[in-house]
């Protein structure tokens, strides 16, 4: 029994490949917006590479410049094959090529989905590039002097003013490592040199952080430096105070961001691939009427179309009989003791007149 099977007359197979024609068209567009939003997200990627870690973030970008690019060819072609089809005799010329074609697209959407799914899957492959990159531009800070890295204090300080956050996880995380650099440590100062005596590795941490952390929108001058040191200032206790510092952390930050472009991003995707999957349906109902148009033998005629010719379980154990003896063709039967020459008679290569050669003397 056919799936989802309608009756269409000549004028409506005529108006619906007029309609599939022109939703073909839109669907190059649509191809056009797919690739453009997979160069966006490449891009946006790309300019925080830097404050991230080595990882597959690529590959959904990647994927959707890949698809828009696919999805331009095959709709332009099926936009091609819908204009013929309104002639019946034009459609010959597709008769054969339409079902490859319908099968291709039918994995095209497949990909257009898996791509949607990757926009909404990559929360957490996110989350730990940023945690690594970030932790790893924060110890690179003070290195402006390095060849590679001079310019990671300058990405960081962009960073934390633009997203107003300060540190990986919070501002305490500029606490546990030494953001400032040697050549700017006077070393003459005693609580420099027992400063940097105190920690095993020798390095000169602070309970200070980067100018780019301090809050703007505060009334009150930025405390960067001995932050958690209460007799510092006037007036001031850490613990109580709400400090003037930016207190959202720069992965928390960054997240929140390339969140909501890919939720944005895998939203327009869905709705796209929604809208492919209607088309590929239309084209199969016109696919289907148009060949058994063929076998009634009348153009004029009224026909029938559906989306599986079988049941879903027929098509799907059709298929499946169809792979499983696709190997079955040129087999070699072989007997039980595995050699396929074993009941084969010795085949005897004498001379011309089919005399055996007398054996060679033995020497004695």
């Amino acid at each position: 029994m056919a799936v989802l099977p309608i009756k269409l007359t000549k004028t409506n197979r005529d108006k619906l490949a007029q309609v599939l024609w022109v939703l073909n068209w839109i669907s190059v567009v649509t191809g056009i917006i797919l690739f453009s939003l997979g160069i966006f997200l490449k891009v946006e990627i790309n300019k925080r590479q830097d404050l991230m870690a080595e990882s597959q973030l690529q590959s959904v970008p990647n994927m959707l410049i890949a698809v828009g690019l696919i999805a331009c060819v095959i709709n332009f072609l099926g936009g091609k094959i819908c204009y013929d089809c309104v002639d019946t005799n034009k459609f010959l010329r597709w008769k054969l090529v339409m079902l490859p074609y319908i099968i291709c697209t039918f994995f095209f959407t497949l990909s257009v989905l898996v791509g949607a799914l990757m926009c909404y899957s990559m929360h957490g492959q996110l989350e730990e590039a940023l945690t690594l990159g970030l932790r790893d531009a924060m110890r690179y800070y003070k290195d402006t002097d390095t060849p590679g890295r001079c310019f990671l204090k300058r990405t960081v300080d962009q960073l934390q003013i633009q997203f107003q956050c300060c540190g990986n996880k919070g501002y305490r995380d500029w606490f546990q490592i030494q953001w400032v650099s040697n050549r700017y440590l006077d070393m003459s100062q005693r609580e420099v040199v027992d400063r940097l005596r105190s920690n095993v590795e020798g390095k000169y941490l602070m309970d200070g952080v980067p100018f780019s952390c301090c809050n703007v929108n505060s009334p009150r001058p930025c405390i960067q430096y001995q932050i958690t040191n209460n007799s510092a200032y006037f007036n001031y206790d850490y613990q109580t105070e709400e400090l003037n510092l930016w207190m959202r952390g720069c992965r928390q930050a960054l997240l929140d961001y390339y969140t909501n472009i890919m939720h944005s991003v895998g939203l327009t995707v869905l709705i796209i691939w929604l809208f492919e999957l209607s088309v590929l349906t239309g084209v199969r109902y016109l696919q289907t009427s148009l060949e058994n148009v063929l076998r009634q033998g009348d153009p004029e005629s009224e026909s029938d179309g559906w989306l599986l010719e079988n049941s879903f379980v027929e098509t799907a154990r059709s298929n499946f009989n169809i792979i499983k003896h696709l190997g079955k063709f040129n087999q070699i039967n072989i007997s039980s003791n595995g050699d396929p020459n074993i009941d084969k008679p010795p085949t005897a290569h004498y001379g011309p007149d089919n005399v055996p050669p007398k054996p060679l003397p033995m020497a004695s």
